[in-house]
């Protein structure tokens, strides 16, 4: 693991996304996905000095516990596990580490986490999941709210979401059984 200060974080993100336009977003979700398994073996490492238990055996409560202490130790920021329904789990931070009030940005630029915390949680769920910020600081929300589920559920969820719709009712939308 390699430390970076925020503001480094927050000034490459900008020139990215100043010059890179739309592909920059998927250029940090590469690059967080590519260091999920680093960020996953520290995890494992830093639990082992707590308990012989491993992540993907701790009870809900318990991983969620641990996981805050852990990305607050790192200098990540403070995260809250919870979920909207059966279908989606929730990741909110009201101190995220590459969230930049001050940017200003029109849409929710967490991108270098949302890879990290697909590979991160689909290495926890044991499948791959998606990850989709939809309330960021950098955008003015007042925490970072990521969204965790299935890959299909997630993209029918981004598409009613572009679409216009409040992602809490296409959530509502996508879980609602076929009639």
């Amino acid at each position: 693991m390699l430390g970076l200060a925020r503001a480094s974080l927050s000034a490459l993100r900008a020139a990215l996304l100043r010059d890179g336009g739309p592909a920059a977003a998927v250029y940090l979700q590469e690059a967080g996905y590519a260091g999920g398994d680093t960020v996953w073996e520290a995890f494992n490492r830093w639990l082992s000095q707590l308990t012989d238990v491993k992540p993907e055996s701790l009870d809900v409560e318990t991983f969620e516990a641990r996981a805050t202490e852990f990305f607050r130790d790192i200098g990540w920021g403070t995260l809250h596990i919870g979920s909207i329904g059966d279908s989606v789990a929730t990741l909110d931070s009201p101190d995220w580490g590459e969230a930049d009030p001050g940017s200003a940005l029109e849409h929710p630029g967490c991108h270098l986490t949302t890879g990290m915390f697909a590979d991160l949680f689909g290495r926890v769920a044991g499948a791959p999941v998606a990850v989709l910020e939809v309330e960021c600081r950098s955008s003015g929300a007042s925490r970072c709210r990521f969204l965790v589920a299935n890959p299909e559920f997630l993209e029918q969820v981004y598409d009613d979401m572009a679409a216009g719709t409040p992602y809490e009712e296409a959530i509502a939308a996508a879980s609602a059984p076929v009639a």
